[in-house]
């Protein structure tokens, strides 16, 4: 009966992680180039919370079936930011993730097809070929506790996601960096 009973678990357990029915997550990677918005943000608002001098912080608001990264181009887009930093709360029903990986310049993407809680996320808006580059991290929060994170591929919200952002005066630029493929911000350069 013990026997059998360990058995049933490792089965259930291969069936779990896929490895039986082959579910397994696929490793994909994807250039940086390829990390640009995708998706759409038609519920996203936008309210304007101070202005001190040059310096303006937004509540940006997302809403159910929002993708939060495109959202906050399109917001950078409209508002002629050049240069912003960014937190936001909230909960998605899903995101891709990513991880660098400097060896081969490619990021691994992470899909979660799941509801989840946004605990951080964080990032900066910058200038990139003149026009706005949104660059972003999160960590989200799993049902049972666990936790996952990485770079913002796209983040599909549910039920809202809250980003306070602080857009500053003067602008911050993205160059290319040989060494990784990346475009760095560079507080050298002016265009």
């Amino acid at each position: 009966m013990k026997h059998s009973l360990l058995r049933l678990l490792s089965v259930l357990f291969l069936l779990a992680s896929g490895g039986c029915l082959g579910f397994a997550q696929e490793v994909v990677w994807i250039a940086p180039a390829q990390t640009g918005p995708h998706g759409t943000a038609p519920g996203m608002e936008i309210q304007m919370l101070s202005e001190s001098g040059a310096e303006k912080t937004y509540a940006v608001i997302f809403h159910t079936g929002d993708d939060a990264y495109s959202g906050l181009y399109e917001f950078a887009r409209q508002y002629h930011v050049t240069a912003a930093h960014f937190t936001a709360i909230g909960a998605l029903r899903g995101a891709r993730l990513a991880w660098f990986d400097p060896t081969r310049k490619m990021y691994r993407q992470t899909t979660l097809h799941q509801q989840i809680e946004v605990l951080s996320m964080v990032g900066d808006i910058a200038l990139s070929n003149g026009k706005p580059a949104v660059h972003t991290h999160m960590v989200v929060g799993l049902p049972d506790g666990a936790t996952r994170g990485g770079h913002v591929l796209e983040a599909d919200v549910c039920p809202t996601l809250e980003v306070m952002v602080t857009v500053e005066p003067n602008a911050m630029h993205r160059t290319p960096d040989p060494v990784t493929g990346l475009t760095l911000i560079d507080p050298s350069a002016t265009q």
